[in-house]
């Protein structure tokens, strides 16, 4: 998919290349192919399969519903729900609205970095957790509040959510050394 207009690097960089099965999203585009309407559907089911959109798959995505390549590139970087690299098994979403926020969000954000050893927007070494942050997740009474694989936890303390960590990687028999259970 070169465009020879310095895109390139940007594609390259943006969405890294990586082995992806493009069988596995056959049957979708089957389904979708005679409607570049179904765009965001097909984007949104390719993720559901992958659990990000590899470069590979928008290319391919591309080519089988008969659009641009930057046409999927643009809608995919417009919307926040689609993800360019692999999460881990257990996604966590920080609420940061406006409720989250004045009752103390930036504390547990600080707390879930410091116990997972990461930033929001990273995953950790072990590919069991990754943090993100979203605008709003609709779970005001519970402020602050996190979503770890769409299960809601709050209202949260700094303590409460380093717990909730601690537990999940306990369930996964994978106790990270220097953690203290509480």
């Amino acid at each position: 998919m070169e465009c020879g207009c310095g895109k390139d690097k940007f594609i390259q960089a943006s969405f890294p290349e990586g082995e992806v099965d493009l069988a596995l999203i056959e049957e979708l585009l089957q389904n979708n192919q005679e409607d570049s309407g179904n765009l965001i559907a097909v984007l949104q089911g390719a993720q559901k399969v992958y659990g990000y959109l590899p470069r590979l798959a928008l290319s391919h995505i591309a080519r089988r519903m008969g659009v641009k390549p930057a046409r999927v590139f643009g809608v995919a970087t417009f919307y926040t729900q689609f993800r360019f690299t692999p999460v881990g098994k257990y996604l966590i979403l920080l609420c940061e609205g406006t409720a989250c926020h004045v009752n103390g969000a930036e504390r547990i954000k600080t707390a879930l970095g410091d116990e997972l050893n990461i930033e929001a927007g990273q995953t950790t070494a072990d590919r069991l957790f990754t943090l993100d942050t979203a605008a709003c997740l609709g779970c005001c009474s519970l402020a602050p509040v996190m979503m770890i694989n769409g299960q809601a936890y709050g209202p949260l303390t700094p303590d409460k959510a380093r717990s909730i960590i601690r537990s999940i990687y306990k369930r996964e028999g994978q106790l990270r050394e220097g953690a203290e259970e509480k």
